[in-house]
């Protein structure tokens, strides 16, 4: 009974940190600590359903109870951030504008967890993926939010994200294939990790992370292309 509960704990903390990052958010202004609260529950959410799995102890509500944590850690809380970031640019259309990052990253959820396609790679950006965007966004040192332009660029963007949420665009595995570790067979993996490696030298800042995650879906868009032709 105690060893079916550890992944659900886990799960729980993720959820936690959720909640602790919002509060950070809008109830103290803090949003960098809240940006790393949001990292903190995404390692929880990692190794929840790894802890499951390794205890045999997989069950469906730890799957909804999964995608309940991921609601508020990847959804309301990236959305309570970016308000906090921008929220001196006006209100009333930024709140309109991040209401729907916590709506897309439902549905997404509600959606993806009826699918079996997504054994070995994914369909659609992931909630925690499009997370880590904004936490890179928080979290960096450059002038990012610094005029009005900048604040519609960051809107449009989340726009983008929030389609790329609930869309069908096939992502590549990060996996390698070990068992033949030959540039053919693992190329695509091969050019992201030297372009993240380039990336990080380049900007040696937290936002990095965000331009990580916006190179993965180019070279998944790029990738598909290729395979469908």
């Amino acid at each position: 009974m105690i060893k079916r509960q550890i992944p659900n704990l886990i799960t729980l903390c993720n959820l936690a940190c959720g909640v602790l990052s919002v509060l950070a958010a809008l109830g103290y202004g803090f949003p960098r600590q809240a940006a790393l609260l949001i990292c903190l529950g995404i390692f929880f959410d990692f190794f929840d359903g790894l802890t499951a799995r390794l205890l045999g102890v997989a069950s469906p509500m730890g799957k909804e109870l999964d995608s309940l944590a991921d609601v508020v850690t990847s959804g309301v809380a990236p959305a309570a951030i970016l308000f906090s970031l921008l929220s001196e640019y006006g209100q009333t259309w930024l709140i309109a504008a991040f209401l729907l990052i916590p709506l897309f990253g439902a549905y997404r959820l509600a959606k993806f967890n009826l699918d079996t396609r997504q054994s070995h790679s994914f369909l659609g950006l992931p909630v925690p993926s499009q997370a880590l965007v904004w936490v890179g966004v928080a979290l960096s040192q450059l002038p990012i939010v610094s005029d009005m332009w900048s604040v519609v660029i960051i809107v449009v963007l989340s726009l983008i994200l929030n389609i790329l949420m609930v869309s069908e665009l096939p992502l590549f595995s990060l996996k390698f294939n070990f068992k033949d570790l030959t540039w053919r067979t693992n190329s695509v993996q091969y050019i992201f990790l030297i372009v993240c490696a380039v990336i990080i030298a380049a900007l040696r800042d937290w936002i990095a992370i965000s331009v990580i995650i916006l190179w993965y879906i180019i070279l998944s868009a790029i990738t598909q292309r290729k395979h469908a032709e």
